[in-house]
């Protein structure tokens, strides 16, 4: 029995095909679901070759289990709008005997539309039950920071750093996302030396409201129209190889590139690289006030 677990937190993938229209409807909440949104969905998975079982959600899984070697602790799993869901692990971890849970989102930037959301559905579920130590963002991690500078670290290609879209309104919330992810972008080109770069949204969803860009199609258009011939893509606000990374980069952005004859290419993510799982340990033994390791 342990005193203290961890749930780590993802937005969840389906697992096969079949369940992607149940996986959309989890994410509408009960709102209305366009078909062609729906079908254009379907075959996204589809062209990716999801058809039995998932690599997207087999990567969170790597991420946990070598989590839970590297800190000794139990690490479960809870998916925002898929299974297990956050409610689940949380009730394990406290089966688990834990009396201190360490909340921790596989996002390192704070929006309250998207992290909110996930501290939420683990506060609900734990009803005060277990002492909770939340990371509302770890934008700045050092060891985070270090892993995205070693991949960027010498090119000699035009850096564009891509996270994901949010409706505009934000801005007028004081929401600290777009401020966040222009950091982490500033630090990692410091640290890895690189002057030319610049940030672009991605992901952006059709909701008929404005949000925040310039989307990366339209930023690679800008490039290419002045002068830019090669671009390496350093995603800052994904950690691992999902649908927008594997679709809108992947597939989207090396199509357009294709078209204006512009070099692309896109940084090895995270994922379970030891080096980045080091990062969220470190993260984790700060909120519980163990030293790290290193």
């Amino acid at each position: 029995m342990s005193s203290s677990a961890v749930v780590l937190m993802a937005y969840g993938s389906p697992e096969r095909l079949v369940d992607v229209p149940a996986y959309y409807a989890d994410i509408r909440g009960g709102r209305p679901i366009a078909p062609a949104h729906l079908e254009d969905l379907v075959e996204r998975y589809r062209r990716l070759g999801i058809e039995d079982s998932s690599p997207l959600n087999a990567i969170t899984e790597q991420t946990r289990a070598a989590l839970e070697r590297e800190l000794g602790l139990p690490v479960l799993t809870g998916m925002k709008h898929w299974t297990p869901h956050i409610a689940e692990a949380a009730e394990a971890a406290l089966a688990a005997g834990a009396k201190t849970i360490v909340g921790l989102v596989l996002a390192p930037h704070y929006s309250a539309l998207s992290i909110q959301g996930y501290r939420e559905q683990l506060e609900g579920a734990l009803d005060g039950r277990a002492e909770l130590r939340f990371v509302d963002s770890w934008h700045d991690e050092r060891g985070f920071v270090e892993l995205l500078a070693d991949r960027i670290r010498g090119t000699g290609a035009h850096v564009v750093f891509t996270a994901h879209s949010l409706p505009a309104r934000v801005l007028a919330l004081g929401d600290p996302y777009k401020e966040q992810l222009l950091e982490t972008s500033r630090l990692v080109a410091d640290a890895a030396g690189v002057d030319d770069w610049s940030f672009s949204f991605q992901s952006e969803s059709p909701t008929g409201e404005p949000w925040l860009g310039p989307d990366i199609l339209d930023h690679l258009r800008e490039l290419h129209g002045d002068g830019v011939e090669a671009v390496l893509l350093c995603p800052v606000g994904f950690v691992s190889d999902h649908l927008e990374i594997r679709w809108d980069l992947d597939v989207e952005a090396v199509e357009l590139a294709r078209e204006l004859g512009l070099a692309l290419e896109r940084i090895e993510m995270p994922n379970a690289d030891p080096a980045f799982v080091r990062a969220l340990a470190a993260i984790v033994r700060r909120q519980l006030s163990v030293p790290s390791a290193a």
